[in-house]
């Protein structure tokens, strides 16, 4: 199956790392013109430089920044056809009992998992219903089906809550030809937290997670990313509303 994005625009959020970054080159390769969003600056720079491609630091929590980056978008491009959301993640936070757990706490890994994609939604929607064609594509987590490895309750609730989103919006979407689909990785090592999160699992606890998949490995970033290619694709113009595991066959 050859997967081809040829003239199709992408914003990708999340670029600066882990799944995001490796997402980049796998539409990229797929012929589409894609644009780099993050908050990472730095990281962000080094992933538009590898791959000369436009990159808009941005927060994208913040509605206001969200609609105005794809404004900014279609007005150097002339269209919008896809966004591969892939930012999220934990944001430094480690598994804690549910007393020590502060408000702030709580509402950034919202705003990083949920708002970042319901925001970035809200502004394309007008786009791909005009055109009648697009495509959502958001990385949730093994943690948006079940409880999360993790131990954060915030990253798993808000987790969940994307899920819930994704489900929402092909429903209200579909119609116009666009669809909306997720992407729930297993464990990927892709930055600092989760190698973190993998060595405080020792060997033994890192060996009965291994022996819980039926790959019995770990994925890698472009396991997601190819995934998240083919949900973009013509070819999966018919799936919608899915959240597709891509885990190595948890039990």
């Amino acid at each position: 199956m050859d997967l081809r994005l040829d003239g199709r625009v992408v914003i990708l959020s999340g670029a600066a790392q882990g799944i995001g970054r490796a997402m980049a080159p796998a539409f990229r390769g797929a012929g589409a013109r894609i644009h780099l969003t993050d908050l990472d600056p730095t990281g962000l720079a080094a992933a538009g430089d590898s791959l000369s491609a436009p990159v808009h630091v941005c927060d994208l929590s913040d509605r206001e920044a969200a609609h105005r980056l794809v404004t900014d978008v279609i007005a150097r491009e002339g269209r919008l056809d896809i966004l591969a959301l892939a930012a999220g993640g934990v944001r430094g936070q480690v598994g804690r009992p549910l007393e020590e757990i502060s408000e702030r706490d709580w509402r950034v890994l919202f705003e990083a998992n949920v708002e970042a994609a319901l925001w970035l939604s809200q502004a394309a929607a007008p786009h791909f219903k005009a055109a009648g064609w697009g495509r959502i594509v958001s990385i949730a987590s093994g943690a948006g089906l079940r409880p999360s490895l993790t131990g954060i309750q915030a990253y798993t609730a808000a987790k969940h809550a994307l899920v819930g989103l994704v489900r929402q919006l092909s429903l209200e979407l579909g119609p116009h030809g666009t669809t909306v689909n997720a992407v729930a990785p297993g464990l990927i090592l892709t930055n600092p937290a989760t190698h973190a999160q993998w060595a405080a699992y020792g060997p033994e606890g890192q060996q009965r997670i291994l022996d819980s998949l039926h790959t019995r490995r770990l994925g890698a970033p472009e396991d997601i990313a190819s995934a998240a290619l083919f949900l973009a694709s013509e070819q999966a113009g018919w799936i919608t509303g899915q959240i597709l595991s891509v885990d190595g066959g948890r039990l």
